[in-house]
């Protein structure tokens, strides 16, 4: 897509033609006869470019140039000035302009300068986000786990590094699954090449073949330029699919097709495009399940499910809470620039016990929430957020008879109470005991308890 241009210049005919010239060729230009006016538009708004003259009325072209390097430091600056003052455009360049046009200049000209200047934008934004990406991403340090389903985890994810397979990632919303994606792509061969991201469930279905393959210009309404899609971009790098469960079967067969011969065909082009992608999708849906309900295409399920790792939930991991709460701290701690609060045993029991449908997100975001609100050196009880306070149940009020207990009648017990409690339902009642869903229904089983309650989705 071309990029966004803003024009400053004082002669009104000269920015006009400017102006023409560059909308021409598909920039999206503004433009503004002053340098106050345009100081005023970059505050207001984000431009690839600022074309400005250097002697204006006012402030000056030098001014501006400060101005917008203080304002918008990613957008690239170009001046103009007349050949008599050439000295004065060395001296814009050393203040930070990429580029300066002598006046008079030609058509071929502009668009040269303007097309390297939109270029040398786009080279240094792609270069923070891979330096941004690649300290994120490079190790699983940032992935936390001793328990054996995380070592297990990390097994497959390591030997999944250096081979082209397409990987499956599956698990709840907040298990890591993009985190396991970025360490696949950075710690491997394609590491220095387009790590692309897209989320099928964020994007409406209509628009999901050309976000994927790109299209052409007038493909449809609103296609004003061509533009190339998810799989060109991430040529010889790695596309992450994430959330795959929600795309629609037509855009699935399309998808089938480029991964069995590695050819993508724009939307309004008759050409066929080679491109050289490694694959990673990630679902927190049963896609086995879909296949069944014909909601996904079983031949796309087997050729996606080479390498398949399945992150657990935290409720499932809680052995790793503690490392868990320990890493955030130190990472808090650097991100908000100071101490972490100490993390006392009645907090950590109420930690504990909270079942964290959010998974390791929603616990940082809390840790953080709590951290941030904290006045002291520790954290008390009433640092809790009211979600964690509503699960610290006092277990002191739960005395031993003298003639003791069976353990296994108290159990079947709060089973039935937890049935009664959520009407039934299975997945509401393992909440209430602290169980997942397959514990409940395996402990329903061996107790030979009937369940006389609504389906599911009732």
């Amino acid at each position: 897509m071309k990029a966004r241009v803003l024009v400053c210049e004082d002669d009104d005919v000269q920015r006009d033609v400017i102006a023409d010239i560059l909308r021409r060729a598909g920039y999206t230009v503004r433009e503004v006869a002053a340098a106050q006016a345009a100081v005023e538009a970059l505050q207001a708004d984000v431009f690839d470019v600022l074309l400005t003259d250097l002697r204006m009325p006012g402030m000056d072209g030098l001014e501006l140039l400060r101005q917008a390097r203080r304002i918008r430091p990613e957008t690239e600056v170009v001046v103009m000035t007349a050949y008599a003052t050439i000295q004065t455009a060395v001296s814009a360049m050393k203040e930070g302009a990429i580029d300066y046009l002598g006046k008079p200049f030609d058509k071929d000209e502009l668009l040269v300068v303007i097309q390297k200047a939109t270029e040398r934008g786009d080279l240094r934004r792609q270069n923070k986000q891979l330096r941004q990406l690649v300290t994120e991403s490079i190790s699983l340090g940032n992935i936390i786990g001793e328990s054996a389903a995380m070592r297990r985890v990390f097994d497959i994810t390591q030997k999944a590094v250096n081979v082209n397979s397409t990987v499956l990632i599956h698990g709840e919303s907040g298990t890591g699954k993009e985190l396991i994606a970025r360490h696949i792509h950075f710690a491997g061969p394609r590491s220095k090449k387009p790590f692309i991201v897209m989320n099928c469930a964020a994007i409406p279905s209509t628009l999901v073949e050309s976000e994927l393959f790109g299209h052409e210009k007038g493909a449809f309404t609103g296609a004003d330029s061509s533009r190339p899609g998810k799989f060109e971009t991430a040529n010889e790098g790695t596309l992450f699919l994430d959330e795959i469960g929600d795309m629609q079967l037509e855009s699935q067969a399309k998808l089938l097709r480029v991964l069995q011969d590695g050819m993508v065909e724009r939307i309004g082009s008759s050409q066929s495009r080679k491109v050289d992608v490694r694959v990673i999708v990630a679902t927190n849906r049963d896609l086995a399940k879909r296949v069944e309900e014909g909601e996904f295409r079983r031949d796309l399920y087997y050729r996606l499910d080479v390498i398949n790792i399945k992150l657990p939930p935290l409720r499932e991991r809680m052995e790793d809470l503690p490392l868990l709460v320990n890493h955030f701290r130190t990472k808090l701690s650097s991100k908000l620039g100071k101490p972490a609060p100490a993390v006392g045993p009645d907090v950590f029991d109420a930690i504990r016990r909270f079942r964290w449908p959010g998974n390791v997100r929603e616990l940082e975001n809390t840790l953080e929430q709590m951290f941030i609100l904290c006045d002291g050196t520790q954290l008390t009880f009433d640092d809790l957020p009211e979600k964690l306070r509503e699960r610290a149940v006092d277990t002191s009020g739960f005395k031993l008879p003298p003639g003791g207990i069976i353990l296994e009648d108290l159990e079947q017990d709060f089973i039935r109470q937890a049935l009664d409690r959520s009407g039934g339902r299975l997945k509401e009642a393992a909440e209430l005991l602290g169980l997942t869903y397959k514990t409940l229904q395996y402990r329903l089983k061996k107790h030979e308890i009937d369940r006389t309650a609504p389906d599911e989705g009732e």
